[in-house]
């Protein structure tokens, strides 16, 4: 009886893991909107990290990405949120809902970032949007919680969308690669085009290659 209830634990942790994990999501997600409720207003310290973020993308088109070196590398964010009032380095929420997933949105590939939600990798574009930019988003694929895991399930054509602090971006998947983590050429940003791209490990579990999902924006 002991052994049995024991085995029933360890199968059941991923299950409750998952349940405080996406307890947590809606925390998050509850104090980041209520963070942004004076976004439109035009005196918000929102406006002025609009502007600079707007301009570090096309700086970042403009040099080449030159230090873009490996899709899950760059830790370090390029941008302290905290002093335009946004906690816990969140700068929005990503939402695949193919495979039912929303997480939390943080700048720079740490592993403390990781394991609360997705990542923006620096030296790519911020998720804003617009005209040659390439926001590249990474998660993990092989964690106790699902985060990215079933990445692989997302069709060509299915919607992501990325709600940062100023408003809702959809895109639509438009193309899927697996490559060489030193790569890096592959998620530069494309002249002329609006790009999302998420990146994991690939297969799952491992981490000797990167799935990359490509996509468009729509809306």
């Amino acid at each position: 009886m002991v052994l049995l209830i024991a085995g029933a634990s360890i199968f059941s942790f991923p299950y409750w893991q998952t349940l405080i994990f996406d307890g947590q999501v809606e925390d998050i997600k509850e104090q980041f909107l209520d963070d942004i409720k004076k976004a439109s207003d035009p005196e918000s310290p929102y406006a002025s990290l609009y502007a600079y973020l707007k301009a570090e993308n096309e700086r970042l088109f403009a040099e080449g990405q030159a230090d873009l070196v490996d899709a899950l590398s760059y830790q370090q964010p390029a941008v302290d949120l905290s002093a335009y009032g946004l906690k816990n380095n969140c700068i929005g929420f990503i939402a695949l809902p193919t495979i039912g997933i929303e997480l939390p949105l943080y700048l720079g590939a740490s592993t403390e970032n990781m394991e609360k939600g997705a990542v923006h990798l620096t030296n790519t574009s911020y998720p804003i949007g617009g005209e040659n930019t390439n926001c590249v988003i990474a998660a993990h694929r092989g964690a106790m919680t699902p985060m990215f895991r079933n990445i692989h399930k997302i069709k060509l054509g299915d919607r992501i969308t990325v709600t940062n602090f100023r408003e809702t971006l959809t895109y639509k998947a438009v193309e899927i690669k697996i490559i060489k983590p030193s790569q890096s050429d592959e998620i530069l940003i494309q002249p002329g085009r609006d790009l999302l791209t998420l990146s994991s490990c690939n297969p799952l579990g491992r981490n000797y290659q990167r799935y990359l999902l490509f996509c468009e924006r729509v809306a």
